[in-house]
């Protein structure tokens, strides 16, 4: 009976493929498949590679749009190093990941077709993908395109508890993909922290994907926020409801006015300054170390003033539920800095090393 169900299931799915395209092969489809730790070399992009098929509960989304982040570069590289060994090769859970694997961890799209126990009705549903493969409570444990699959390919499937449909979403497919990890993590960082309507709110990389949507979020909460940003990125920065700006190169963290909460996605030699800007009993909530791991800081500024650090990664279902909530009423518009198809996946990943843009870099899938 499962040969038969699988069977009518691949049935179904090629004559929706077919449909659509009558001159693709529905067994396979295009991919960017990494094959180990190292750099963008260990990515190919293949247009033979396996289209997944939806087991029982799951559904396959046809990606439309996958968003750049660090976790996957970093993911790729084994950066993210262990409890042992801040050098050692692993991914975000201190181990090697298992290749070959698809990296993508944001996702965007329809859903193509589903499998056994799935409501029919989600068929062509668009939708944004929880990059929460599993959790543990309320933390990610695994995630989409490290534990595994992801969206750099045409085609992705998942659990469908996975799904949220933003069907009346007036956002763009390619700003549906800037909200998983960017936006859940800001989010998360935000529903952790103790900010109100009216508080000071100090964000740290303000133009990243992280930074800029803790930006356009705790300014549509109604705090007052705080921006670090580059001198080149003021205005755009500024733009997406930073009150203040506080400029890198220019301006001295120590000359801030106290906040009650510091967002923190940097991390290094400025932590500690981060620290020392907070107001007595205020908290920092940290959720990357894009300018360094390790760095030392003055313990006593933390419990003489009675200051919390939280430290928070991605988000909770709740988090994305909320976020789902916003993409579908479009309150906030993500920012594209710029897209790219599957296969210029490398020149894309150029660019966002690179650091030169605000917001996020996007590939759109044909």
């Amino acid at each position: 009976m499962e040969i038969l169900n699988r069977r009518s299931l691949m049935a179904r799915v090629y004559a929706r493929r077919m449909s659509e395209d009558s001159t693709t092969d529905p067994s396979v489809m295009t991919a960017a498949v990494t094959m180990g730790h190292g750099g963008p070399e260990q990515t190919e992009i293949r247009h033979d590679w396996p289209c997944p098929l939806p087991g029982p509960g799951e559904a396959l989304v046809r990606v439309r749009a996958a968003a750049l982040n660090n976790t996957d570069v970093w993911s790729r590289q084994g950066s993210y190093g262990s409890a042992s060994d801040p050098d050692a090769v692993a991914g975000w859970k201190g181990v090697p990941l298992d290749f070959p694997r698809i990296q993508g961890i944001d996702v965007a799209g329809e859903v193509a077709a589903v499998g056994t126990g799935v409501d029919e009705g989600w068929l062509g549903t668009r939708v944004l993908v929880d990059p929460t493969v599993r959790y543990e409570g309320d933390f990610p444990a695994d995630i989409a395109g490290s534990e595994a699959d992801g969206g750099f390919a045409q085609f992705h499937s998942c659990a469908v508890d996975r799904l949220r449909d933003v069907s009346g979403s007036p956002l763009t497919d390619a700003q549906l993909a800037c909200l998983p990890t960017a936006y859940g993590t800001a989010m998360g960082m935000i529903n952790r922290s103790p900010a109100k309507p009216g508080d000071r709110v100090l964000v740290t990389g303000a133009s990243g994907g992280v930074g800029m949507a803790g930006v356009q979020l705790l300014a549509a909460k109604g705090c007052h926020v705080v921006a670090r940003t580059s001198p080149s990125k003021r205005e755009l920065v500024r733009s997406a409801g930073a009150v203040e700006l506080s400029v890198r190169g220019d301006d001295d963290i120590a000359d801030l006015d106290p906040v009650a909460v510091v967002l923190d996605v940097v991390g290094g030699e400025e932590f500690g300054s981060l620290i020392d800007r907070l107001a007595d009993g205020g908290t920092l909530v940290v959720a990357g170390a894009i300018a360094g791991p390790v760095f030392p800081f003055d313990v006593r500024r933390l419990y003489l003033h009675q200051r919390t650090i939280v430290g928070s990664t991605m988000h909770t279902p709740t988090d994305f539920d909320d976020l789902a909530a916003i993409a579908t009423a479009g309150t906030i518009a993500p920012v594209v800095a710029a897209t790219y198809s599957l296969d210029d996946l490398a020149e894309a990943q150029r660019h966002f090393a690179s650091k030169d843009f605000v917001g996020k870099i996007v590939l759109t899938m044909s």
